[in-house]
């Protein structure tokens, strides 16, 4: 195989991985807001689902978790599922368990937060949603970014579990290469691919947290 269709190969593999990264991101931030408000709720009945969501996301393996959303319709409903599938149910599955992932941090955050700044803003004359959005947010924001760096890291390696289920991003693809070519070299690729894409989002988090320090 040439190496213009190697690159061409690896390259097809790093726009899905990138595309599985992303969407987490974009899906599982909000959810995972949503999510903690459902963890911090005074209805128990609520709370304790969502307890009961975050230690079975948090307690199992996400590639099982991408097995069960991918094979679990058809084992379970006898439902065929058309091929495109294949990538929603990797979405759905990294959805689901990053949000889990997410909320707890969310959660940790607003509750730093002292008490005192919440009824001050009603002083103010601010309502629980205006004093969330302004005053308690950004904050929970500044100080939640280390985790939420660590658990972006770990996404951008944990996309190489979508080969579970035959989503060819970049770490399958690689080793498919290697194989074929009997070479180490297509890995030796996707290990830079990883360690450049973790060393951007770190340098990302990084100025996101500069540019949130006045709120320490």
């Amino acid at each position: 195989m040439e190496w213009t269709m190697i690159l061409t190969k690896l390259g097809e593999g790093m726009l899905v991985s990138i595309e599985i990264f992303a969407w987490t991101l974009l899906l599982s931030l909000p959810l995972g807001l949503l999510v903690a408000f459902g963890r911090m709720s005074g209805n128990v009945f609520l709370r304790g689902f969502v307890k009961f969501y975050i230690s079975v996301m948090r307690g199992t393996p996400l590639m099982l978790q991408l097995m069960v959303f991918y094979y679990g319709p058809f084992l379970l409903f006898h439902v065929s599922l058309p091929g495109g599938y294949r990538f929603i149910a990797v979405l759905i599955g990294f959805l689901f368990n990053y949000a889990a992932y997410f909320a707890e941090i969310d959660r940790s955050g607003m509750e730093s937060i002292p008490k005192g700044q919440y009824e001050a803003a009603a002083i103010l004359g601010y309502s629980k949603a205006q004093a969330f959005r302004k005053i308690i947010l950004p904050q929970m924001v500044r100080r939640t970014l280390p985790a939420v760096t660590n658990e972006m890291i770990t996404l951008v390696k944990d996309t190489s579990l979508a080969q579970v289920i035959s989503v060819s991003e970049m770490f399958l693809a690689a080793s498919a290469i290697a194989a074929k070519e009997a070479s180490m070299l297509p890995l030796f690729a996707a290990g830079i691919f990883y360690y450049v894409f973790n060393y951007l989002v770190a340098l990302s988090m990084e100025w996101a947290e500069r540019k949130l320090s006045y709120y320490r």
